[in-house]
């Protein structure tokens, strides 16, 4: 509770320094302004109509990447951008997209590098061509050396250490931590990091993500042949509702928990059937990605110092959930 009252008022303060530029000049007007051309879907500044592009690794249908482009979209309106989305799963395929980006010319680039090194040609090739790039939500590593402007995301290693630290408030004993997607960096160093501050035992289970009926099936049987894991982490929203269900298959009495958030697991985290939730804000990561390229176009600008931009990590439990039902329920966190 004590971290939501600390982003609370952080929220609260940001809002009193914008009455503040209203009373003092017009920055207050400027910001409304802004505010109300976004939601009626018209530019509120008068710059060229530039193309950016972001490129993610996600596979069809999930939730996490819709959250994702709402942010970045709601950016562009606001920004005068054409955006352009696209994404595969397979790193090659990605890199491709991305190629396809730079022979289009555009004028920005967004990617995730979960596979960094079967991206860094890709990469390379953009900066050549005199566009810039930033990485976001996975990469953060790899980010700086190839070339990026900045990263926007979470550290994944520090939302793993931050799970960790939560189960033992918890007084869990035996973690099984769920990986949806070999070869995912951001997965590894994200279980990696509870094994490093979890006092218990910390499994981790590689799953078929493309195939929930398999991911159930493979929880299921590993809770049903190992009764001492009480607790299950998965690394997607997605995936938590899937190991809820294995979970009465097996007759499991763990907790389950995930990384990321949406309108079901907040429902499910203020009904009790999940534990805690870690948010990293994935519409920040678009709509941040969007409006930091703009203003490198726009005036040269570049957050970070060298260092990624964070969205997270931010522990959400029943008690913080009800307060965040309506921005999940509108595709907003």
């Amino acid at each position: 509770m004590a971290r939501f009252r600390t982003w609370v008022g952080i929220a609260l303060a940001g809002a009193l320094s914008v009455s503040l530029a209203g009373c003092s000049s017009t920055g207050g007007k400027r910001a409304e302004d802004a505010r109300k051309a976004a939601a009626q879907g018209r530019a509120a500044v008068d710059t060229p109509r530039w193309t950016f592009a972001m490129i993610t690794h996600s596979g069809d249908g999930d939730t996490f990447w819709d959250i994702v482009q709402s942010g970045a979209k709601q950016a562009a309106v606001k920004d005068n951008i054409d955006f352009l989305y696209s994404h595969d799963d397979e790193a090659q395929q990605q890199a491709q997209l991305v190629d396809a980006a730079v022979d289009k010319k555009v004028d920005g680039i967004i990617v995730t590098l979960a596979k960094p090194y079967a991206l860094k040609a890709a990469v390379a090739r953009a900066e050549k061509a005199g566009i810039p790039v930033i990485t976001v939500n996975s990469g953060s590593e790899e980010s700086k050396s190839f070339g990026a402007l900045t990263h926007i995301g979470q550290d994944e290693t520090i939302a793993g250490q931050a799970v960790g630290e939560e189960l033992n408030k918890r007084g869990r004993k035996n973690a099984l931590c769920i990986l949806h997607e070999q070869g995912n960096v951001g997965h590894e160093q994200r279980c990696d990091g509870v094994a490093k501050t979890f006092h218990g035992k910390v499994e981790k289970l590689y799953v078929n993500g493309t195939n929930m009926p398999d991911v159930q099936s493979a929880i299921g049987a590993k809770l049903q042949a190992d009764k001492s894991v009480d607790s299950v982490v998965t690394l997607g929203a997605p995936y938590a509702d899937t190991a809820v269900k294995a979970k009465a298959d097996a007759g499991s009495k763990a907790e389950v928990d995930t990384f990321d958030l949406n309108a079901k697991v907040a429902a499910e985290l203020k009904d009790g059937t999940l534990g805690f939730a870690v948010d990293q804000q994935p519409y920040l990561q678009g709509y941040q990605a969007v409006d930091l390229l703009w203003l490198y176009k726009y005036n040269g600008d570049v957050l970070g110092g060298g260092q990624p931009v964070l969205t997270g990590p931010q522990i959400i439990t029943k008690d913080q959930a009800a307060a965040l039902a309506e921005y999940t329920e509108r595709g907003t966190r």
